[in-house]
């Protein structure tokens, strides 16, 4: 009988049958209850499904009816509607957040640490705390008094800044050593050129961890579209899956192939940009 093994948090592994056994019955516990739920509406989204309480992760009568039925729905229009507000919101987002970043980072000037802790205290507010306000400020833009209640540019206005973002590209932008900068201006670059061609290049780890947690952030936004949207044309996905939810003619299955729609885009943009995604990660941990 073999030895037990001590792995690192101290505990004793052992390499017997039963202790392989246990391990693989605890794995496949782990994989279903983890993985169950997307299999469940992998497998929904291409079945009849009438009753929402027998769902199956075994396909049974595979069928594209489901997608056909959502496509009629508007589904598409609501698909094109998240794309346009993720693809304009993260592009504002991202460059609020490195210009953001840089000023705190690499800048001194009076109220920084107000500024710092300003941002900070954005991420302990709950949505539901800023809504009215949100709302209120929405239907009557300060200065240039635009009223963005009811089109698809209030939903992209309120994401274009987001502390977290901000946050990390602080953090990365502070450990780029000085030497590099002040390199750089004895042979005459300004502010503009160091930011562009020595900053921003060795924070690209920073910039693929927040262009998936930003583009997950915006994509997956409920309250905000349910603030804006005045009608069904300007619904984003997230939105209207809760219609096709509450609507009687349309089957469980249906709202799972919506809902399938729904979940595809980020899982795509996160294995598009894993290796960027884990360097920046694995970055910050080293640094931290």
């Amino acid at each position: 009988m073999s030895a037990p093994n001590e792995t690192a948090l101290g505990l004793t592994e052992s390499r017997g049958v039963a202790g392989r056994v246990l391990k693989a019955v605890t794995y496949l516990l782990v994989l279903l209850v983890f993985a169950g739920p997307l299999l469940a509406l992998l497998v929904g989204a291409f079945n009849h499904v009438k009753d929402p309480t027998q769902l199956s992760i075994v396909p049974n009568d595979p069928t594209l009816e489901n997608f056909t039925v959502a496509f009629d729905q508007n589904v598409l229009t609501y698909l094109l509607n998240s794309f346009f507000v993720v693809g304009f919101g993260l592009l504002l987002q991202v460059a609020v957040s490195v210009l953001a970043g840089y000023a705190l980072a690499r800048k001194r000037f009076r109220g920084m640490s107000f500024a710092f802790v300003a941002i900070l205290a954005t991420l302990m507010l709950p949505e539901e705390i800023l809504a009215i306000p949100l709302s209120v400020v929405l239907s009557d833009l300060p200065v240039i008094h635009v009223n963005l209640i009811g089109s698809l540019a209030g939903m992209i206005v309120p994401v274009g800044a987001w502390a977290f973002s901000i946050l990390v590209m602080t953090e990365f932008m502070k450990e780029v050593p000085r030497e590099l900068e002040e390199a750089a201006r004895i042979d005459g670059a300004g502010d503009l050129r160091i930011f562009a061609q020595i900053i921003l290049p060795m924070c690209r780890p920073a910039l693929g961890v927040i262009g998936v947690f930003g583009f997950t952030m915006i994509w997956d936004q409920y309250l905000l579209p349910l603030l804006v949207a005045t009608d069904s044309s300007s619904y984003t996905l997230p939105l209207a899956l809760r219609t096709l939810r509450v609507d009687p003619l349309v089957t469980p299955g249906v709202v799972m192939a919506a809902s399938l729609l729904a979940l595809l885009p980020s899982i795509i943009v996160f294995l598009l940009f894993q290796r960027s995604f884990v360097h920046g990660l694995s970055s910050g941990a080293l640094k931290g």
